[in-house]
């Protein structure tokens, strides 16, 4: 039997922002497809704004599997997660761990497929990096809109970090959307 998929399934019991109050729990799985849907936006961005040659659909994908580790792991706080240099290179160590486990629950013929994706190339994981911390800047603005102050800081650390970056696909993603994500439904025309 093989338990590959029973495992994905499991990132909707996963919440993360564990240290924080939040007005809304964000699962492992919401904010999965939500990374997916802004690194394909970003490969996109990249492909018709930037000259670039990315592929849209594959950032897509690597963005679906980018945090797979945490079915095993769990969430673990990036204040924890980026303390020092040693717990972020054990963190690493285990994330790996985890990711390998993963992959002996599939049929062989199916390992080198979401080995690969698990990995993902060097080209998009910066883009799935950056689509990562858009992720988490679009979840602090959504708590803020609610009046949950809590994540006033961590928006203002995660726009630094990802301006920190060099992302111009990210930049125009901040620059031309993500106001919109503190609009109300009505304003949205």
């Amino acid at each position: 039997m093989n338990h590959f998929f029973a495992y994905i399934s499991r990132m909707k019991f996963i919440n993360r922002w564990s240290l924080m109050r939040n007005t809304t729990n964000e699962s492992l799985s919401v904010h999965s497809y939500e990374v997916s849907v802004i690194a394909n936006a970003l490969a996109v961005i990249g492909n018709k704004r930037l000259s670039k040659s990315y592929d849209p659909e594959r950032a897509a994908v690597i963005a679906l599997y980018h945090d797979a580790s945490e079915i095993i792991t769990g969430d673990m706080p990036t204040p924890v997660k980026y303390f020092n240099p040693a717990i972020k290179t054990a963190y690493k160590d285990i994330e790996n761990n985890a990711n390998e486990r993963l992959l002996t629950y599939l049929p062989e013929d199916m390992k080198d497929y979401y080995s690969e994706v698990m990995k993902g190339d060097e080209e998009l994981k910066k883009i799935v990096k950056a689509a990562d911390k858009l992720s988490a800047c679009i979840k602090c603005a959504e708590e803020l809109k609610m009046g949950n102050q809590e994540f006033k800081t961590a928006l203002e650390t995660n726009l630094a970090s990802l301006r920190d970056m060099g992302c111009p696909e990210a930049d125009i993603f901040l620059q031309e959307f993500f106001d919109s994500y503190s609009l109300p439904l009505d304003e949205l025309k």
